[in-house]
């Protein structure tokens, strides 16, 4: 058996010194794993993050881990039964994804809308973008150490749901948009309530902007930081406030209006430089903006039926189930056996708080869908982060993350 030669220990160590000071900065870098369950990432998401020192040199975003399978279950049920199932994928904007889905299916069987359905979905659609936004200041306010802004902003995100709750029985998740319209009409009491916090709640957003723009530490954590121009971002797809903070004023409600949008006045918001207060100053202005929409809608809000009056489509009153037969006839078939939808494939899009979110569905002609694909914006949005994260102090990875604003229930769906 061979033996080992005699190693000579002071010369390794020689070697060893040369390559240390032969090697680049490259060998300075720190791979350092957020997440999947790290108290700043928004959700279920992990960040392999390269730092060299303090500063992000490159991030993967790994998604998957909340993965639902929501859109191969939807082709497994009848189109009415899919509304609560895509309801969970951005479950902060719970009444788009369900708009974004109706939408489709009316487009299909070729299906008017009632005018008064339609602004209860403009009202409702208004209070769930104010209610997301609330929850986007809240947690980006904490992760700015603002957290006084995390508690005022839950507490008036809390109002939006009692009156969520008013309209359709549920706080979240409501199945209040329906195929043809909504659930119910809106109950006594409902209008003075949103009427009251609309009335109240543009002098919520002056506190809020109390706080954090005469907060000259929170003001040197957002502007000029994670900047990404207009180009970069209609390159990767962007959409939404993300893309509206570099000045492009792309939005659904005024570029291809859809349930009476066009019947409203207001503005869109716009940044300049594209950077994370712009994207901060966008958001707030849109939910002045909300507020103008909501209070037009109640002000016009026609009279006439909340849902179509096909049959075949849409539930007949309750309370003609107990003395029509037809009506009772119709109900069992639409539970049990839903409706056909003509063949065909439609592509959807409406504007949610986060940027176009577009459902696809293709009908066989049969009463469940043959395929139901939603182009989330959360998941679009992500590719974003890199650029904007790319060569910051890991402290603003924390900041700009919560300025993306991302949803990771829509992302893995």
């Amino acid at each position: 058996m061979a033996l080992t030669p005699d190693i000579d220990y002071r010369e390794m160590e020689r070697s060893v010194e040369l390559s240390e000071i032969q090697h680049g900065p490259e060998d300075e870098f720190l791979t350092l794993n957020m997440g999947p369950h790290h108290p700043a990432t928004h959700g279920v998401l992990r960040l392999l993050t390269t730092l060299e020192g303090e500063v992000v040199r490159d991030v993967k975003p790994i998604i998957g881990y909340v993965h639902t399978g929501i859109e191969k279950t939807c082709e497994d049920k009848a189109y009415w039964k899919v509304i609560p199932i895509v309801e969970r994928m951005d479950y902060l904007s719970y009444y788009f994804n369900a708009h974004a889905f109706c939408g489709a299916v009316e487009t299909l069987l070729d299906l008017e809308v009632p005018p008064r359905a339609q602004y209860l979905r403009v009202i409702h659609s208004e209070l769930n973008r104010i209610a997301s936004h609330l929850i986007w200041l809240a947690t980006g306010g904490l992760d700015l150490g603002a957290m006084s802004v995390f508690w005022y902003g839950w507490r008036d995100r809390d109002q939006i749901l009692d009156l969520f709750e008013m309209s359709s029985g549920q706080r979240m998740h409501t199945r209040y948009f329906q195929v043809g319209g909504v659930m119910e009409d809106i109950p006594p009491g409902f209008e003075d309530a949103v009427r009251r916090f609309t009335s109240g709640f543009p002098t919520r957003l002056d506190q809020f902007e109390d706080l954090i723009d005469k907060n000259e530490i929170v003001l040197q954590r957002l502007r000029n930081v994670a900047a990404v121009d207009e180009q970069t971002l209609l390159g990767l797809g962007v959409t939404g406030p993300l893309l509206r903070a570099t000045g492009n004023p792309f939005d659904l409600r005024k570029a291809a209006p859809y349930s009476s949008y066009d019947h409203f006045d207001f503005k869109i918001p716009v940044g300049t430089v594209g950077d994370n207060y712009d994207r901060y100053r966008v958001r707030m202005a849109e939910m002045r903006e909300s507020v103008k929409i909501i209070e037009q809608a109640l002000d016009g809000l026609p009279e006439g039926p909340y849902i179509t009056d096909n049959r075949k489509i849409a539930l007949p009153p309750r309370h003609e189930l107990a003395t029509s037969m037809e009506a009772l006839i119709h109900h069992f078939k639409l539970v049990t056996e839903g409706f056909r939808v003509p063949p065909g494939e439609v592509y959807y899009p409406i504007e949610s708080p986060r940027g176009e979110l577009g459902c696809f569905v293709r009908s066989d002609g049969s009463a469940k869908p043959a395929r139901v694909h939603m182009r989330d914006p959360s998941f679009v949005n992500l590719q974003a982060f890199k650029p904007m994260v790319q060569d910051l102090y890991i402290a603003d990875l924390i900041a700009t993350l919560a300025m993306l604003d991302p949803i990771l229930g829509g992302i893995d769906r």
